[in-house]
């Protein structure tokens, strides 16, 4: 039986205000599974809380890996089970290289400890497949980085941590086409590791060249329609009005 994270009528809150409706989704190990939706439609507070965001409350439904519900844990526990969550802004972190980082998160998540050189070693294999050089290990994490720059590094950071499911966040925002193709390579390569992801955009183009298993759309909190990867060419086509976005009744 394939791994699975679960969300089952999920229902969030941020500050008493209800801005995700009783959705329900499955991503499989192995499997693409797109989540699109205008601006302001729920995505980022979906994801959030299921990554355990402490700005966001669950009112309801269920979030499960495995059949085990997860909603008891805090953030970093839910890291060690296997998730990973890509930021569509994520922030500088003066003082903090990008290379001491890497190696502070490996060993959170897999409770291993291993020498900064040994790790160096691990990861110019990982550093070379989106087009960074072994100097960008050095640099204080995100300070001063392009939009392709913090892609990329998101990219290394899901090679090195190997979670069993990711979750990217308007991964695509911001990014030149070379960068996009970083990012396009970085989901296949988690794939065919046998994760389970989780693609989250409101621009369906970015699919144009993954072909994910299914794809459902989110307007006003609330999963409107869903289908195969037939349903982003519609919206790219249509737009979200075309189909049955909750944002145009």
């Amino acid at each position: 039986m394939k791994s699975k994270l679960e969300i089952k009528g999920l229902k969030v809150s941020r500050e008493g205000r209800e801005v995700v409706k009783d959705v329900s989704l499955a991503v499989a190990e192995g499997e693409l599974v797109a989540l699109l939706g205008p601006n302001g439609s729920g995505k980022t507070s979906l994801v959030s809380a299921v990554m355990g965001h402490p700005h966001y409350q669950v009112d309801g439904g269920d979030v499960l890996i495995d059949g085990e519900s997860i909603l008891d844990l805090a953030a970093d526990e839910r890291a060690r089970r296997g998730l990973f969550l890509s930021l569509q802004h994520p922030p500088e972190v003066p003082g903090v290289t990008v290379g001491s980082f890497l190696r502070a998160a490996w060993t959170a998540v897999s409770d291993e400890t291993v020498g900064m050189a040994d790790f160096r070693k691990r990861l110019l294999d990982e550093l070379k497949t989106v087009g960074l050089s072994d100097r960008f290990l050095a640099r204080g994490l995100n300070e001063g980085f392009s939009g392709g720059e913090k892609k990329r590094l998101e990219m290394l950071q899901m090679a090195v941590l190997s979670p069993r499911f990711v979750m990217l966040d308007e991964t695509d925002s911001g990014l030149d086409v070379d960068a996009l193709g970083i990012v396009t390579r970085g989901v296949e390569q988690a794939i065919a590791r046998g994760a389970g992801v989780l693609i989250i955009t409101h621009n369906p183009k970015v699919l144009e060249n993954l072909k994910p298993n299914r794809v459902s759309v989110l307007c006003s909190g609330q999963v409107t329609a869903t289908g195969g990867a037939d349903l982003a060419a519609e919206i790219a086509e249509k737009g979200y009005c075309g189909v049955r976005c909750g944002k145009c009744e």
